[in-house]
């Protein structure tokens, strides 16, 4: 008489529920505090603080070639800061008010950057470690 093989009849494990997400990780607890170093470490942090950083540092740079010179400029050409424009407006008072002019001009791109791009990515990482939204 043959010998029975064995085959082994094991079942294919069931697929996880999904129903009302059961299969879901379980959220946070509310009381822990966020694992900042988790957060500092995801690849959507390190893409917002690409992001600021291609605005600020070349925004920061053209400002501070700009402001030095205007202290070069009036340090070293003082005749041609001199020459006047418009009665007794003259042409380093025209460029000091520029100074002025140049960095609201910054200041008003810099909140209308953040507002579209920062802040939106800001508020979805804050929602995904907190589990709620930023105040």
């Amino acid at each position: 008489m043959p010998q029975p093989t064995r085959t082994s009849h094991r079942q294919p494990a069931d697929p996880p529920a999904t129903f009302g997400e059961i299969g879901r990780a379980p959220a946070r607890d509310p009381g822990a505090p966020p694992d900042f170093a988790a957060i500092a470490a995801s690849p959507e942090f390190q893409e917002l603080r690409r992001r600021q950083r291609r605005f600020i540092f070349p925004m920061t740079s053209l400002f501070l070639l700009w402001y030095i010179g205007f202290v070069v400029l009036a340090a070293y050409l003082p005749e041609l800061m001199a020459v006047r424009v418009v009665g007794v407006i003259n042409v380093g008072l025209l460029l000091g008010l520029a100074q002025f002019l140049s960095t609201l001009l910054i200041t008003a791109l810099y909140v209308r950057f953040a507002t579209r791009v920062i802040d939106p990515r800001v508020r979805e990482i804050h929602l995904e470690a907190t589990g709620e939204e930023p105040r």
